[in-house]
């Protein structure tokens, strides 16, 4: 576990929240072998209510993630990402609690995600922190390569 880890709320646009969103973007490109691989609506920031990003100790950004609501009582989480350097380190776990107090704040009971085939890491990752699969939803049903989570906060 890192000995120091900052996770705070930026802008969508904050330069350290697009680098971050362009890396995953660029790796899971590589994974699908495609840059069509998010069915439904791609986030912004007036459908994120909250973007973090997670900070090393010498306050470099190595990790992101939103959240986005879905209606009363739930929300999803989009683009959770840390760079490869920092995996291991305990930095995503800290982003997804710090992720689900934010959505806890805004009165979430329920928080779903989305991930896919090609993030077999991701699936493991979300399961062993406490998401359950569950049947698709939203724009992820019928899509192959879509596997959902939920957890009961």
């Amino acid at each position: 576990m890192p000995t120091t880890i900052e996770i705070t709320p930026v802008t969508w646009d904050d330069p350290d929240a697009v680098r971050l969103r362009a890396a995953q973007r660029t790796e899971l490109d590589a994974r699908y072998g495609t840059d069509d691989h998010e069915p439904g609506a791609m986030p912004t920031a007036e459908s994120v209510a909250v973007f973090l990003v997670a900070r090393d100790a010498g306050g470099t950004a190595v990790g992101c993630g939103g959240l986005r609501l879905l209606g009363p009582g739930s929300g999803e989480i989009k683009r959770m990402y840390v760079e490869p350097p920092a995996r291991g380190t305990g930095v995503a776990a800290a982003l997804l609690r710090a992720l689900e107090d934010h959505a806890r704040g805004f009165g979430i009971a329920r928080l779903l995600l989305e991930t896919g085939t090609g993030q077999p890491d991701a699936i493991r990752f979300y399961q062993r922190e406490g998401y359950e699969p569950i049947e698709a939803y939203g724009p992820y049903v019928g899509e192959p390569v879509s596997r959902c989570f939920a957890r009961d906060l």
